[in-house]
């Protein structure tokens, strides 16, 4: 057959075109930029039903597989989840597309949550036209490319997880390429049409237990890890943060749906789903394993980092005697106001590293930081050679700040 896919581009789409492509069909990609010979412009958030009429001729069948998690910009539920859908199934009515699978979401026949009311507005509509419809509404997709999957492996390889109300809401999980052989048997034109299939893979486990899973298998110990429950309170207030931060998963919506994860818990289908159990195979494990660690590891060093240079900063000006702080000037050779100077500049100087270290890291910030490191350490090592033995080596842990920026220069991907 040939078939249309939008949202190609997506985790779900992309799957999708290789697992229909390698079923023998011929696949149109559907992506907002086309760049290769079987892409074809289709934007969500600018309908233009016209070309996508044209574009669909002579297809056989269509899947709309756009989705979004998070409203950004033009990107928006009504625009993407709804109005879009309605006007690209208009255009496959038009064109004398046969047959149209809708990828939904579990819950979106009751759900109350934005992203779900915008996908149930679709499917009603779809349910309308004269056509032969499919529905599948999956619950949460697991593959190696996906978004949650990711960030579950990355709380699953914390050694303290924390974990929202104790980790005991019940999900379902199914394995992407569960979701797309059962997309290919609802386009097949001997199953019968009208379906509204719920994909809710193996037998529901509790968040607790499927990072514990996640964490056996990629090889963490102890699996599992402590827990750290996080109280209602506190993910409210974390959600709503992450309402303004870009790219992450926990919303106001999502922390709102988790809270409800119970509610979806029901029969397991398809049957043969694969388990969480087999979501990581012993060879993926290592190169999972490493993604996991990090996805976290540089963060939480420039948050150490820039730790020290705000601290430093602080206690040169506010903290730490004056005077004490000029005899010690004295002693490399900078006495009254040369030394004041020294004093205030290295402790602004200080405070500018510790705030670009959090907001612009890049290889020359790492560059500069440890050329002034092992400047002023050459300097007291010289000046001052008391602090090379002092019990609370306040020099020689400068090794340790360099080996940090090392490695994050190393793994650093900006200038």
């Amino acid at each position: 057959m040939r078939i249309l896919i939008t949202g190609a581009s997506g985790f779900i789409g992309s799957a999708l075109g290789r697992a229909l492509s390698a079923a023998g069909h011929q696949v149109l990609r559907g992506v907002r930029r086309p760049q290769a010979a079987d892409e074809v412009a289709i934007d969500f958030s600018r309908p233009d039903p016209a070309a996508w009429q044209q574009a669909l001729r002579g297809c056989d069948a269509a899947i709309n597989a756009v989705g979004i998690l998070r409203e950004q910009g033009e990107q928006t539920f009504s625009a993407l989840h709804t109005r879009g859908p309605q006007a690209f199934f208009s255009a496959c009515v038009a064109a004398g597309v046969r047959r149209i699978v809708q990828v939904s979401a579990q819950g979106a026949d009751r759900g109350t949550a934005p992203f779900l009311a915008s996908k149930r507005a679709a499917d009603d509509f779809l349910r309308g036209l004269p056509l032969e419809w499919q529905i599948v509404r999956p619950a949460l997709v697991h593959g190696e490319a996906g978004a949650s999957a990711r960030a579950f492996r990355l709380l699953a390889s914390l050694p303290l997880t924390p974990m929202p109300l104790g980790g005991h809401q019940k999900v379902h999980c199914i394995h992407i390429d569960d979701l797309c052989g059962e997309i290919l048997r609802l386009l097949d034109p001997a199953t019968p049409a009208g379906l509204c299939v719920d994909l809710r893979g193996g037998e529901a486990i509790s968040l607790r237990d499927l990072l514990a899973t996640y964490r056996r298998h990629m090889g963490f110990a102890p699996a599992p890890a402590p827990v750290l429950p996080l109280p209602g309170w506190l993910m409210a207030i974390a959600a709503r943060v992450g309402e303004h931060l870009p790219g992450g998963l926990l919303d106001t919506q999502t922390w709102r749906m988790l809270q409800s994860a119970d509610a979806y818990v029901g029969t397991p289908h398809p049957p043969e789903a694969r388990h969480p159990a087999q979501f990581i195979t012993p060879s993926e494990a290592p190169c999972l394993r490493q993604q996991a660690l990090a996805a976290w590891r540089a963060p939480l060093l420039r948050v150490a980092l820039a730790a020290v240079w705000l601290i430093t900063a602080w206690v040169s000006l506010f903290a730490y005697p004056i005077p004490d702080s000029m005899a010690l000037l004295a002693r490399t050779g900078l006495t009254g106001t040369p030394a004041m100077l020294a004093l205030i500049g290295a402790a602004l100087l200080d405070a500018a590293f510790g705030l670009a270290t959090l907001f612009a890291p890049g290889r020359r910030l790492w560059l500069a930081q440890m050329a002034l490191i092992a400047g002023y350490s050459a300097v007291i090592a010289v000046c001052l050679p008391e602090f090379l033995i002092h019990p609370y080596g306040p020099l020689s842990k400068n090794l340790t700040i360099l080996a940090v920026l090392t490695l994050l220069y190393a793994e650093e991907e900006r200038p």
